[in-house]
């Protein structure tokens, strides 16, 4: 490895881009020790493949047997899925008409657990019959596979719609064994807060027909396993969570882009990693390259395929893409290529981030920081998975999050993953789950204890807009169509925009995301693909695009307007703090035309503004601090404007959530608290439990907004650190050396109290 990083060291662009080498050293397994032992068939698998149980693994199966709600929550390559399929096998085979859901967030995986399930029941001849059941699988196939499949794999999707003809579904949800919930860290914020209600509904079906499952959840290493796995399917959980696996030397290294000339922005990272990635490949590193887009891995393989070309032409034939997109057959292929060595390079989404098998690489390159610390070991778990040496590369871009790790690496290493966050109690996505489920079998009052609090106004609300109707066995759905059409998995508001290219339906979005995404003049990115906004109809809630290859991306500005409606919860850490439930007011007046991170152009927007009522978290300034800081002749408004863009780009460190789910109000002087505040707030109506968390993390979140913005090596500040591109305000006015000073003196206050 030292060879390789002096090699690095004397390429041709190499510009002190390594700011730090952490050597994370290899791990021996412990094996551990079943309580009795398994079947014939099962042990005679395990020996076939020389498998000797890893200690986690074997808890997992005992407790399962044991029939307790698992979720096995370590990295990747450690074994999960043995762990809970052995136990499944065992129990199906014990018991002929014993049925098991295999729930997955992407078809690939589908795909993927299909193969390992069809061989293990060919090699242990348990006939189990796996089968995939989802929106491809044709309608002369879901009969025979309702009735006598044992195993059926599918995803939130499919089963929010198949909810409603549970009839059809009567045997097997009445002999329903076990659910498992495949990479369930996934399910968190929006998408995680419908799933959450949607396995209540089956929870509800299943009490109906007698079955009472079991729930094995597979997670990634996350900082609350047991509170999100309850919240997620409403049961008791026991984690398993210390991982016994073996793993090879790894060498993670950290790696800057220089400064260009004006000393405020980076060369550009995708140049970074198409230079590294030419390199690892000519080393002879087998590489798994992330890029952030559909289209920049289509160009960055595309460009490592140039500049090998005349290298070494065999070896550039051996690089290629794999995103979502590519037909089955296509991805199979390059999975298959990957894991028998015959392919050296592969630049992907994150479609190959979860647990898709393609055996052990040399070297993962991420270019840019995936958003969480949990995805970012989820990505460089790829690497090394066996015993082998690898290394890691995380190329930093030129904003807040990638720039505080590369000036606290120590602190990536040291930091505890995040939280994955579930609102259970937001009343849009309540109220459309009880709709759906008046649907599946008539609500009574019982029905609260799978729905919670929110159940009884959701029921008053549905009957107020006559979408339930009141019978003998309580009540029932009377609305127009299908319920579940009406309720979108990855989405809260009752508003969507469908986006047209000509007559074909590209996509569908919340108008939310359409004011953001599909304004008139924006580009829409569509799997990769630019498309021109020509038209946003909010009359009919259509947008028509086009095409384009202009080269340039957009990005609108917004104001924003707060008011508290009802607090929630208030402390003071030293620094007088509120939670509670906001109104809020968006207004999108401008966009910008944006090319390599440069504005191009700034335009008028035309659009009504947005008004929704969500969850937020609130900060004052004491006198003593907006004192100070008149008296030194900083700027108070343009230092709490500061603190405010960098604690939403911070935000993700401490919650699993996009920036994009969150906005932000800074003031001198607001009416509701009568002091200088800083508001945070959810983006989605009714929330979504991310300002929940954050408001609970508030004293951490000071510090680590102190940090990236002290540290960061520009004089007035920079899109590292203190500007936003998002701002409707044009970063006017900002001053970081009064953010500086105001979180110094707010964390002195904080310690002065909990000391």
């Amino acid at each position: 490895m030292d060879s390789f990083i002096e090699g690095l060291v004397n390429l041709d662009g190499y510009k002190n881009q390594i700011e730090h080498i952490e050597f994370l050293p290899s791990k021996r397994e412990v094996q551990g020790r079943l309580d009795y032992s398994l079947p014939g068939p099962l042990r005679q698998y395990l020996d076939n493949r020389f498998i000797k149980l890893y200690r986690h693994q074997a808890e997992a199966v005992n407790r399962i047997r044991r029939g307790e709600n698992v979720v096995i929550a370590t990295p990747t390559a450690s074994g999960k899925t043995l762990a809970f399929n052995l136990p499944v096998f065992e129990a199906l085979m014990r018991d002929g008409e014993a049925r098991a859901l295999y729930v997955y967030p992407m078809k690939a995986l589908e795909n993927d657990q299909l193969n390992t399930l069809s061989i293990m029941e060919m090699e242990t001849g348990i006939r189990v019959n796996p089968r995939i059941y989802d929106g491809d699988t044709s309608r002369n196939d879901r009969r025979t596979i309702r009735e006598n499949s044992r195993i059926i794999l599918t995803n939130p999707y499919g089963l929010h719609y198949y909810l409603p003809w549970n009839h059809l579904w009567r045997r097997f949800f009445s002999n329903l064994r076990f659910i498992i919930v495949d990479e369930s860290h996934m399910y968190r914020g929006v998408f995680g807060s419908h799933v959450a209600l949607l396995f209540r509904r089956i929870n509800r079906i299943c009490d109906h027909y007698g079955s009472s499952p079991q729930y094995i959840l597979s997670s990634a290493t996350i900082a609350n396993p047991e509170e999100h796995s309850e919240k997620l399917v409403g049961k008791r959980f026991h984690v398993v969570s210390e991982d016994s696996s073996e793993s090879g030397a790894k060498s993670f290294v950290f790696w800057n882009p220089p400064f260009s000339d004006d000393d405020l922005t980076r060369r550009s990272p995708h140049q970074e990693t198409r230079m590294l990635m030419g390199y690892c490949v000519k080393q002879g590193f087998q590489t798994l390259c992330f890029a952030p887009s559909r289209k920049m891995a289509e160009l960055i393989a595309l460009w490592v395929k140039q500049d090998l070309s005349g290298y070494d032409p065999e070896l550039a034939e051996r690089v290629h893409s794999y995103r979502a997109g590519y037909l089955p057959e296509e991805r199979r292929k390059i999975e298959r290529g990957l894991k028998q060595r015959e392919i050296s390079g592969v630049v992907t989404t994150n479609a190959l981030e979860l647990g898709i098998d393609i055996g052990s690489l040399d070297c993962v390159i991420m270019s840019g920081y995936p958003g969480t610390v949990i995805s970012t070991w989820q990505q460089a778990g790829r690497a090394g998975r066996l015993i082998d040496d690898s290394v890691v590369f995380l190329v930093a871009f030129n904003n807040p999050l990638d720039q505080y790790f590369m000036n606290h690496p120590k602190d990536f290493f040291r930091r505890s993953p995040e939280n994955a966050v579930i609102n259970l109690d937001n009343p849009y996505i309540t109220t459309g789950h009880v709709m759906c489920a008046s649907k599946e079998l008539n609500l009574t009052d019982e029905d609260s204890e799978y729905f919670g609090a929110g159940y009884r106004e959701a029921v008053e609300e549905l009957l107020e807009q006559g979408l339930v109707r009141k019978n003998r066995k309580g009540y029932a759905y009377s609305g127009p169509g299908r319920p579940e059409t009406k309720v979108k998995l990855n989405s809260i508001s009752d508003r969507t925009i469908t986006v047209y290219h000509g007559k074909k339906v590209l996509e569908t979005m919340d108008i939310t995301q359409a004011y953001r995404e599909a304004h008139e003049g924006a580009v829409l990115l569509h799997r990769g693909e630019p498309y021109l906004v020509k038209q946003l109809d909010l009359e009919r809630n259509v947008a028509h695009v086009e095409e384009t290859d202009d080269g340039y991306y957009t990005d609108t500005l917004k104001t924003v307007e707060i008011y508290v409606d009802e607090k929630i919860a208030e402390n003071s850490y030293g620094v007088d703090s509120g939670l509670g439930k906001v109104s809020v007011t968006e207004y999108y007046k401008e966009y910008r035309k944006m090319r390599y991170d440069e504005k191009v152009d700034q335009l008028p927007l035309d659009l009504p503004p947005l008004n929704f009522r969500t969850i937020g978290f609130w900060f004052t300034l004491p006198s003593a601090i907006e004192s100070g800081i008149r008296y030194s002749g900083l700027d108070l408004a343009g230092g709490l404007h500061a603190i405010e863009h960098a604690m939403i780009a911070i935000s993700p460190l401490h919650a699993m959530c996009d920036t994009r789910d969150l906005g932000g109000v800074s003031t001198e002087l607001h009416k509701d608290t009568r002091r200088p505040s800083i508001f945070v707030y959810d983006g989605y109506k009714g929330g979504v439990g991310i300002s929940e968390k954050l408001y609970s993390l508030l004293p951490e979140q000071l510090s680590t907004t102190l940090n990236l913005i002290q540290d960061c090596k520009c004089e007035a500040g920079c899109p590292s650190c203190i500007y936003s591109s998002k701002c409707g305000n044009n970063n006017e006015p900002l001053d970081k050396k009064a953010a500086v000073t105001i979180l110094k003196e707010l964390i002195e206050a904080i310690n002065h109290v909990q000391n």
